[in-house]
């Protein structure tokens, strides 16, 4: 069956001589993964230049729920990026959300609030000026609103815990260790109420923003177990830790 989505590229691998293996966040279909073949330079059809990234697609392609990969008809640039391929800092961050977004999308189905939110969050990057120091650190607490734990924030008071297991804030330390201290909840709980636009407010420290990362990263492997280590976090960390 012939389906047409909007598609962001998360991930591209090569396959053989001519052929690469990409993965996707679809619109209509949520994670899927592709099989396609390059054509040689000059001649007309799919441009691997397509499967970079966060590269936001208008695919075609034959959908049969049985197979594993699926074949794109064809695939244009929905939205051409004005900044984020040619700026050194924000490719960083593109790099390390592709990476983050494939994990945490691997059994998501169709969502599309959740693919509206990971678009904007790419057309946003793209479109800032500045100030986006902070930006993994919104996108991935942000995201837990569609992966079903974002941390209630209603019991958020100074001196209150986070509790990283329930995702709440509490004003007694929990009988375990996976919980933040006062100073440290404050920050997250701050975090948690800014927006892209608002993100700026917020001035980290190299040694305080690596430590939020590294906060969220751990709530994300308690509500999902099988989170595995990030490989682009290393670069990000030098950038903009």
């Amino acid at each position: 069956m012939l389906e047409k989505t909007r598609a962001i590229v998360l991930n591209s691998l090569k396959y053989g001589e001519s052929q690469m293996i990409v993965d996707m966040y679809t619109e209509g279909r949520g994670r899927l993964s592709f099989i396609q073949r390059i054509p040689r330079q000059g001649r007309a059809g799919i441009k691997k230049q397509y499967f970079q990234p966060l590269t936001i697609l208008d695919i075609e392609f034959d959908y049969r729920a049985t197979q594993r990969l699926h074949k794109l008809r064809s695939a244009a640039v929905a939205f051409p990026f004005r900044s984020l391929p040619f700026d050194m800092a924000k490719l960083s961050i593109a790099l390390f959300a592709a990476e983050f977004t494939i994990y945490v999308t691997r059994s998501e189905q169709a969502d599309p609030a959740l693919y509206a939110f990971i678009e904007h969050s790419v057309r946003w990057l793209d479109a800032c000026d500045g100030s986006f120091a902070n930006f993994h650190i919104i996108y991935m607490l942000h995201l837990t609103r569609f992966l079903g734990f974002y941390p209630n924030v209603e019991d958020a008071t100074s001196g209150c815990c986070f509790d990283m297991r329930e995702g709440c804030f509490v004003s007694v330390a929990p009988p375990h260790t996976d919980f933040l201290p006062p100073h440290e909840a404050e920050k997250i709980g701050l975090l948690l109420r800014l927006s892209y636009a608002t993100m700026r407010l917020l001035r980290l420290t190299r040694e305080e923003r690596n430590r939020c990362v590294d906060v969220v990263l751990a709530y994300y492997r308690l509500h999902q177990p099988d989170f595995p280590d990030m490989k682009s976090l290393a670069v990000l960390r030098e950038l903009f830790g």
